[in-house]
């Protein structure tokens, strides 16, 4: 049995403080047909997941959250529970599909069985079908799920072996509390777990000072109410927006900056657009936006665990300028990157696994159930496969991420990148977000737009060449 670490499980607290939401991970994944038949596809797939134990792992509970939940063989284990089969009504459009995964992402998994659930979705038009993939973020965060998924497809058949020893029981590689080895539920004891906690971090939180304090004025700062942020219904929206990689790289070539500055420039002129429609100024200090940032190893890329610190930086929505605007995104990440940001969050994760659960599990749930305006949304980027991959032959036509939400942020944007797109997939709040798909277009726009200016500046630079040469 082992047992889930402070940030695993603070997935589960905050899910448990709303009851609108559902803190699971998905993954959209469009294929050539015809589909298999279910039994093949059944007997396939749970030859392939058998690797990681998570699948068949469900969780088990302590009363009062005196321990973390663990995680304990389900000897009820059955695939059919887990993978359904579905059709879509006529006409099988993209909007028919993206209701579908909109109301699945809406609803919670049962926490009687493990954690997951996977749709085979028929009925789409041009030969294709889909597979609709779930899993619940305490089993891992945006590249662990990507390396899970990467293991269902046929490239990985040959290394089934490889795939599940690098996925099994992951939390024993991370550096742990003393006292997660064993049940520690006396509170006399937790005084002691204090005050080594607040020696063993002690010269981590001095390094990380200035972002310690930039995390959380940005937590607790009560910034500029919008429509973006506040409660929300038990139904969502989904959609997506697709950009080619080439297009990407050319911006990234013309302006010296990231692909992640890229992303998050589209981002911020989708958000512009949505706020001027429904008559809210965009201001300086209107999306303050929680971007994860990864600090996952090379070699526990392939574990099962969530390894994540924030940022929290300003999109300029304020600024028209496209060019100037992917600029701002571009100064405003280095900055936040050298403020100490993500060193400050990850110290803080990790110390957060030697307070006693309990202290950790009711803060959690005490913190999600407070109103908060420091935030508008969340952003996050995980690189996917470069390579087209194949499932039981047929040939992986897109992966679409779906994030979760959740705290009172009312739209939340996965980016992923598969073969040779970027793909971004939106979740939002039904009732207060009717304008997603207005919103997922305007993110293929804003990259239009770069490419030009791209173009543009390269052009003028190949005639400031050409007009050097010709002077000498």
């Amino acid at each position: 049995m082992e047992q889930l670490t402070t940030l695993d499980a603070g997935f589960l607290e905050a899910e448990d403080s709303d009851r609108h939401i559902s803190l699971a991970i998905g993954g959209l994944v469009v294929l050539e047909g015809p589909p298999p038949d279910y039994a093949s596809l059944v007997s396939v797939l749970g030859a392939r997941i058998s690797g990681c134990r998570r699948f068949v792992q469900k969780l088990e509970t302590h009363p009062l959250d005196l321990v973390p939940p663990r995680w304990v063989d389900d000897p009820a284990f059955d695939m059919h529970h887990h993978v359904q089969r579905v059709g879509l009504p006529s006409p099988g459009d993209d909007a028919e599909l993206f209701r579908f995964v909109a109301d699945q992402m809406a609803l919670r998994l049962d926490r009687d069985r493990p954690l997951w659930h996977i749709w085979i979705i028929e009925g789409l038009p041009n030969d294709r079908w889909a597979m609709l993939i779930k899993v619940h973020h305490c089993i891992g965060d945006g590249i662990a799920a990507s390396h899970l998924f990467t293991g269902l497809c046929d490239d990985s058949v040959g290394d089934i072996a490889s795939f599940a020893g690098h996925i099994h029981g992951s939390h024993k590689a991370s550096s742990g509390p003393p006292h997660l080895s064993g049940i520690n539920v006396n509170p006399v004891n937790w005084l002691t777990d204090l005050w080594n906690v607040s020696t063993a971090i002690g010269s981590t939180a001095l390094r990380a000072a200035r972002g310690t304090v930039e995390l959380s004025v940005g937590l607790l700062h009560h910034g500029i109410a919008t429509s973006l942020n506040g409660p929300m219904s038990a139904m969502r929206r989904y959609s997506s927006a697709k950009v080619p990689l080439e297009q990407v790289n050319q911006i990234c070539q013309a302006f010296d900056v990231t692909l992640n500055d890229v992303a998050l420039a589209a981002l911020t002129e989708g958000y512009r657009g949505m706020l001027a429609r429904r008559g809210e100024q965009p201001r300086p200090e209107t999306m303050r936006t929680l971007v994860p940032v990864s600090t996952r190893a090379r070699d526990a890329l392939h574990q099962t665990d969530n390894r994540v610190s924030v940022m929290l930086p300003y999109l300029p929505v304020e600024e028209e300028n496209p060019v100037r605007r992917l600029r701002l995104v571009h100064s405003r990440l280095t900055r936040t990157k050298s403020t100490g940001q993500r060193q400050a969050g990850s110290a803080f994760v990790s110390a957060a696994n030697y307070l006693p659960f309990p202290l950790t599990a009711w803060a959690v749930r005490l913190l999600t159930h407070l109103p908060q305006h420091g935030v508008t949304t969340i952003a996050t980027n995980v690189p996917g496969p470069s390579d087209t991959l194949h499932i039981m032959g047929r040939k992986v036509l897109d992966v679409l991420p779906v994030p979760p939400i959740a705290l009172q942020l009312r739209t939340g944007v996965a980016i992923l990148s598969y073969a040779e797109n970027l793909s971004f997939g939106i979740l939002a709040d039904y009732d207060t977000m009717p304008d997603v798909d207005e919103f997922a277009r305007s993110i293929e726009a804003a990259v239009a737009k770069l490419v030009v200016s791209a173009k543009r500046r390269k052009t003028a630079r190949h005639h400031g060449e050409l007009s050097l040469v010709a002077g000498g």
